[in-house]
């Protein structure tokens, strides 16, 4: 699923092509994905693009009348390609713009959502979000606060999206790894000192990823095709069995949360 890094580089990606043109189509190939596309789409014709931005991994593409929310999914591709550009399969959704271009959004698994938010209704799923991991809201002493009353893994409580957005699973490995800070250990007994360096490579390995071009592994291009390069940087995801590049003892693995976590117990405590 791509993370936070790989749609704020589709965000980077899109925005030059749509920020200031006007939307004269919204071509809806298949409503079914993983919540029907709602008919009030179609309010976004004939307006202009004022911003695009992104909360947590959701894409928002505002105009006057409203907003559209994109969410990539598991298998969510964003191309800006000529509006004429022959379809491929499971090329559901084009926003097509008065330049000649359209925003087409490709996606096998349909996991992915395309949304409207009018002005004075905003999504369920944006509320009750934590702060975004690379602004000023997300600090220590907040992450330390939170942590008291948690007994489960803090690799399980830095991906809460209620706690700080954003945080998926890769850059959560190799946060932790960076901090020394075993993904086992119950989020409660971590110090606060403790805190404050994994705060730190939080926001390090998501900036890192976000200036690398985010990270491919399966299904994540950039919106021009060229594939993320942050995956060559990784330290412990996708190690298992590997040396630690550090200490040279060999990389761990194990189910954390329904999700493979990897991890060195020599450089992780």
């Amino acid at each position: 699923m791509p993370e936070l890094p790989e749609v704020e580089v589709s965000r980077l990606g899109v925005s030059p092509h749509l920020l200031g043109n006007t939307i004269t189509r919204m071509v809806i190939r298949e409503r079914r994905m993983r919540w029907p596309i709602p008919e009030e789409i179609s309010l976004a014709e004939g307006q202009i693009v004022m911003a695009v931005k992104r909360r947590a991994k959701y894409l928002l593409i505002e105009t006057q009348a409203g907003t559209i929310v994109l969410h990539l999914g598991m298998s969510g591709k964003l191309r800006v390609i000529d509006s004429t550009t022959p379809l491929v399969k499971h090329d559901h959704v084009d926003i097509v713009l008065n330049t000649g271009k359209c925003l087409r959004f490709n996606d096998p698994r349909r996991f992915g959502a395309v949304l409207w938010q009018a002005p004075s209704a905003p999504l369920a799923m944006l509320g009750n979000l934590g702060p975004e991991p690379l602004t000023e809201d997300f600090d220590d002493s907040r992450l330390f606060s939170l942590s008291r009353s948690r007994k489960g893994p803090v690799k399980n409580f830095i991906m809460d999206n209620s706690v700080v957005v954003g945080v998926g699973n890769i850059y959560a490995n190799e946060a932790l790894f960076l901090a020394g800070i075993d993904p086992r250990r119950p989020a409660g007994n971590i110090s606060a000192q403790r805190y404050k360096r994994l705060t730190q490579t939080i926001k390090q390995v998501l900036a890192k990823a976000i200036e690398q071009g985010g990270t491919t592994l399966k299904d994540f291009a950039q919106t021009d095709g060229n594939p993320g390069y942050f995956a060559q940087h990784l330290n412990v995801y996708g190690r298992k069995g590997k040396p630690c590049e550090v200490c040279g003892k060999e990389i761990q693995s194990k189910v954390i949360g329904q999700r493979n976590t990897f991890f060195c117990t020599h450089c992780q405590r």
